[in-house]
């Protein structure tokens, strides 16, 4: 009896765990904004309380990103390898990004990727860098001040870097030299010269700014929103979480901040070697919400007919992970790998990641480099899984046996129990040494899972034939004779034809196995293949294809240790 309810008790975490996976896991549609021509009113600046004023204490004017006017801002066009937008020289805002080497979705001529958009946009979205400064009379320039460009007209290219100047018309000259890589770096030297006869402290700062709430893919499992990196220790923050906390401070020397997407990220970074303050901020003005990550520096002072210069990095762009190391390698930003939400299990997606892309690079897809993978791993794990299959078939062997003893002890469940132990002994099996390989598996098998989930890489690459983009769930249905009625199922009821294959696999995997005496647990095992069937049928694709080819290596091994040890199959 006490097995029975063991068996019910596992039936009804099955259930629980599916309904879990429904409520936490699954996704809901990003519509992804429009930007509008039409200018809106911006809200005005985030309001904050002022700190006092001393020895790296935050300046008077804190840290907050001013709005700027509704008219049309001068600019200066930036033409990258996989960055087309515009710089506003009106604050010098970087807010104008689009990502030209992706696509809303798998069809070509969707439109790419718009990642930073101006406050005249139905989101905005903008970093914002500059001078601060506790000296309240001291001009300096802000979100309202027009920059000239040295070369009015030329753009902003991988070999052709855009200078900015601003004279505060008091002795202080401030210059901003804008260079961008082939990818999504930009690099800015921020220059003051002092011509005037005081000298002059300063702060340098830069701001993220993300009016209204985004949409997010909704997975409990995935963190979207203001993170950083600071003495080398991650740190995120959820949007809800900000908007209870309000504020949030955090001290360090190099490190970086910026606001998540699932693929996409915004960031700031000075040079590694200052000690900075950083700030998450959150606040609803006339009725929007904005969301504000801070960097401020050390105080600089400025002697009369001097000049000094600090070097400052903005990324906008996808989470590419060899991108995102080769930064941390190049320019020494910190960690910027872990931008990327690997989850728990870090030690082993990230491996797995670079193990993946090899092999893509290698075999020309990604989904023959998770066929290629699966392979690999069944050949680290060949010694355990040899001896689950051993294990497995010796109980299988022992069948026989063991239904003449539950036969002969039916009503008597001590002795019977006492009696499989004996036969147990006999012959040297172990009924629980099938369960270690299993066991390995599970962080193998949810490692995996991330590096599909999470890695933009593996995002709208495609399979063979119906597969178009192995980070999605399969898109076949049984439900609608994979096509053939055209209906829309809500997605409790898609399977595809994949999980499918999936499930059948598994089902004849179970059959090679031992049956279970108990009739209950007989039942309960049975219907765990259409419970997994069910459960993946939402899972990405590469996920799917994984485990049904994993499934199939198993099946090859058994049915090979069973014939060699002579078990019926």
């Amino acid at each position: 009896m006490g097995d029975n309810k063991n068996i019910l008790l596992a039936a009804s975490l099955s259930l629980l765990i599916l309904l879990g996976w429904e409520m936490f896991f699954a996704p809901t549609p990003v519509p992804r904004p429009a930007v509008t021509a039409e200018a809106v009113t911006p809200p005005p600046a985030m309001p904050g309380t002022t700190p006092e004023v001393g020895v790296g204490a935050p300046p008077t004017n804190a840290l907050v990103a001013t709005p700027e006017p509704v008219i049309e801002s001068p600019r200066v066009s930036i033409e990258t390898p996989h960055i087309k937008g515009s710089l506003s020289l009106i604050g010098s805002r970087f807010d104008d990004v689009t990502l030209t080497k992706y696509r809303e979705t798998i069809d070509p001529t969707s439109p790419p990727i718009d990642l930073l958009s101006p406050m005249t946009a139905t989101k905005p979205y903008f970093v914002e860098m500059g001078w601060l400064s506790a000296d309240t009379n001291l001009r300096l320039p802000n979100a309202t001040t027009l920059w000239t460009a040295q070369e009015s007209g030329k753009a902003l290219t991988e070999s052709t870097p855009t200078v900015l100047t601003w004279d505060n018309g008091a002795g202080l000259r401030f210059t901003k030299t804008i260079s961008a890589d082939k990818d999504y770096m930009f690099i800015v030297e921020q220059t003051v010269e002092n011509i005037g006869a005081q000298a002059a402290t300063i702060y340098p700062y830069g701001l993220i700014a993300r009016l209204d709430t985004p949409k997010t893919e909704g997975f409990f499992i995935l963190h979207e929103g203001p993170l950083g990196v600071f003495n080398s220790t991650l740190k995120e923050m959820k949007y809800d979480d900000l908007k209870k906390e309000q504020r949030v401070i955090e001290q360090s020397t190099g490190g970086w901040i910026g606001i998540t997407d699932k693929y996409w990220l915004t960031a700031l970074a000075f040079d590694q070697t200052l000690k900075i303050d950083a700030t998450f901020n959150y606040a609803t003005v006339n009725g929007r919400e904005r969301y504000q990550t801070d960097l401020r520096g050390e105080p600089i002072t400025i002697a009369p007919n001097e000049r000094k210069t600090i070097k400052s990095y903005v990324f906008a762009g996808a989470k590419e992970v060899g991108l995102l190391d080769g930064y941390t390698e190049s320019l020494g930003i910190a960690r910027m790998d872990l931008a990327i939400d690997f989850g728990w299990f870090y030690f082993l997606t990230y491996p797995f990641f670079y193990i993946l892309n090899w092999m893509k690079d290698f075999l020309g897809n990604f989904g023959l480099a998770i066929l290629g993978f699966t392979v690999l791993l069944r050949g680290l794990m060949f010694p355990l899984a040899n001896k689950q299959f051993a294990a497995m078939s010796k109980l299988k062997k022992l069948q026989p046996e063991m239904q003449k003893l539950q036969e002969r002890f039916a009503n008597d469940r001590t002795r019977l129990n006492q009696e499989m132990m004996e036969l147990y002994k006999r012959e040297k099996a172990n009924p629980l040494s099938g369960c270690l390989p299993i066991v390995i598996q599970i962080p193998v098998f949810f490692a995996l899972y991330k590096v599909l989930f999470v890695s933009i890489e593996m995002r709208h690459a495609p399979f063979y034939g119906w597969i178009h983009d192995l980070s999605a769930m399969d898109p076949t249905n049984i439900f609608t004779l994979f096509g053939l009625i055209p209906f829309t199922m809500p997605s409790f009821l898609h399977i595809g034809i994949w999980p499918l294959i999936m499930g059948v696999t598994m089902w004849l995997q179970q059959k090679m196995n031992p049956q279970p005496a108990d009739p209950i647990q007989a039942k309960v095992f049975m219907i765990f293949p259409f419970v997994f069937t069910y459960m993946l049928a939402t899972f990405p694709a590469g996920l799917v294809i994984y485990w049904a080819w994993s499934n199939i290596l198993g099946i090859l091994q058994q049915w090979v240790i069973m014939r060699r040890m002579g078990v019926k199959i």
